[in-house]
């Protein structure tokens, strides 16, 4: 049985889960869950951050704004906001109360956290998506303004990031402390009163731990299974395939409807990967549906465009790349590319290239293929070693927020190893000084062919994000960014 239909039995028996889930490991007292990732990942510092780590860095730290777990936008150092006619002002009213130091949150402090949090970042794609702060300044009080040289309409969205919590002498304000359990992080909601703030009579009776531990995806599944855990997160496509050994009275599948990019990055821009029109042979020779087909993921958007369709920016009007040519036509074409190089070159030259992907059954099944759409056009591929970046690597990224700026930022030359356009940097540069709408878009819009010209990233779709969840599990919610903060679980309905 396909596997999206196992889904569906399996969503049209949650009364049976309800019944079932109470021989699980959820109680009143602690929620357990797991990431799929490695054991440290629930203790990382700095600003490159795996799934656990955000979920991390987010309930020790919170910055102005947060999500909820349906992905909103919510307050939280920031009670309140206004943002200006123009779109280019955003004041913030921070809330009342104290940091882990016990110092007031005041301007002052807050504005402080703020220009540190941006500043660390220096050096990544995130950065640049915040280019347009023009000027982070204190005003009376508790009341911060965030001057920007352009508007930038999804600003609160990037201010939920995790890597955008504030903190103070190294300490963010909560919600949650963490506690370490050798490779357990064993995250409590902190107490309001203890951060300066009103009492909540009810707090004891609501708010329980949450354990977070990070392990193999094989690891993940046989917890889960035996009923150890509550929750398993970051589920990607390498491990797809291992969720059909989920009973159906375990916990259902829950997919993220999610955007961002997943495909192949270019690493290697030399011999045959060094002309942009060979690299685009390999992409013409891709049958996106059938590459996904074996896993049964009905509704999974294929495209052959590097920003996702349907975002704004005025970008819809391109279309799919060669969508006047069916799929033997281009591998036609990319079959002569493929002969021309290798006549150049010498017949007798075999192209044979590495493809660096994640391990796990779903990564086995996705190279078969690649191997057969490749091998249609003369071309050889093999599995890169896990060490070793490969001359093709799988990108597999979810979108923060829903712009075009945030994909073409992902291929910055600043940021990005490998293949990268220096024009579509230039032109997308040149939009961010650029005021009218209509300009900026059209100016966004070059910067994507360019950058779909130069070939350095072969798309497949919109990323694949999944979840095991039991049935009496409560604060989790699919959403577009694939976010689910565990502060939303610890706290149990009034």
């Amino acid at each position: 049985m396909p596997v999206f239909s196992r889904l569906m039995l399996k969503l049209s028996s949650l009364l049976l889960l309800a019944i079932v889930s109470a021989c699980g490991s959820s109680d009143s007292t602690e929620f357990n869950v797991v990431t799929i990732g490695s054991s440290d990942d629930p203790f990382e510092t700095g600003v490159r951050l795996s799934l656990a780590g955000q979920l991390s860095r987010a309930s020790l730290a919170e910055g102005l704004v947060a999500f909820d777990e349906q992905g909103r936008v919510i307050p939280a150092l920031a009670e309140r906001w206004i943002v200006t006619d123009d779109g280019k002002s955003y004041i913030f009213r921070l809330r009342s109360g104290t940091w882990r130091d016990g110092s007031q949150i005041t301007a002052r402090t807050g504005t402080a956290a703020l220009r540190g949090a941006v500043k660390s970042l220096r050096g990544t794609a995130l950065a640049l998506d915040l280019n347009g702060i023009d000027e982070i300044r204190e005003m009376a009080g508790r009341v911060i303004e965030i001057r920007l040289t352009y508007p930038m309409p999804h600003f609160l969205q990037l201010l939920a990031q995790p890597e955008l919590g504030l903190t103070r002498r190294g300490a963010g304000a909560g919600p949650m402390r963490l506690d370490r359990e050798e490779d357990t992080a064993r995250l409590t909601p902190i107490p309001p009163e203890e951060l300066g703030m009103a009492v909540i009579a009810t707090w004891l009776d609501r708010a329980r731990s949450v354990s977070l531990t990070s392990v193999s995806g094989e690891e993940a599944l046989t917890r889960f299974n035996k009923g150890e855990v509550d929750l398993v997160m970051g589920g990607r496509i390498a491990d797809f395939p291992r969720t059909a050994s989920v009973g159906i009275l375990r916990g259902t599948i829950q997919l993220d409807p999610v955007d961002g990019l997943f495909g192949l990055q270019i690493r290697n821009t030399k011999g045959f990967l060094g002309d942009a029109a060979n690299r685009e042979a390999l992409a013409m020779a891709i049958d996106r549906k059938a590459l996904i087909s074996p896993f049964g993921l009905d509704g999974w958007t294929a495209t052959t465009r590097i920003v996702s369709p349907g975002l704004e920016e005025g970008l819809d009007s391109t279309g799919e790349r060669w969508q006047d040519m069916t799929l033997e036509d281009r591998r036609a074409l990319a079959a002569s590319r493929v002969a021309l190089w290798r006549k150049d070159k010498g017949s007798d030259v075999d192209i044979r290239l590495s493809v660096w992907l994640p391990q796990g059954p779903g990564s086995d099944m996705l190279i078969t293929r690649l191997a057969e759409n490749f091998g249609a056009i003369g071309v050889a591929i093999e599995r890169a070693e896990p060490d070793q970046t490969g001359d093709l690597t799988l990108i597999d990224e979810v979108a923060r927020y829903p712009s075009a700026t945030w994909f073409l930022n992902r291929f910055n030359c600043k940021v990005r190893k490998g293949g990268c356009d220096r024009k579509a940097d230039a032109k997308l540069a040149q939009a961010r000084k650029v005021s009218d709408p209509a300009e900026r878009a059209a100016l966004i819009a070059e910067a994507e062919i360019l950058l779909s010209d130069a070939n350095v990233f072969i798309p497949f779709g919109s990323p694949i994000r999944w979840a095991l969840v039991r049935g009496d599990v409560r604060g989790f919610s699919t959403n577009r960014w694939g976010w689910h903060p565990l502060m939303s679980m610890a706290l149990l309905p009034k």
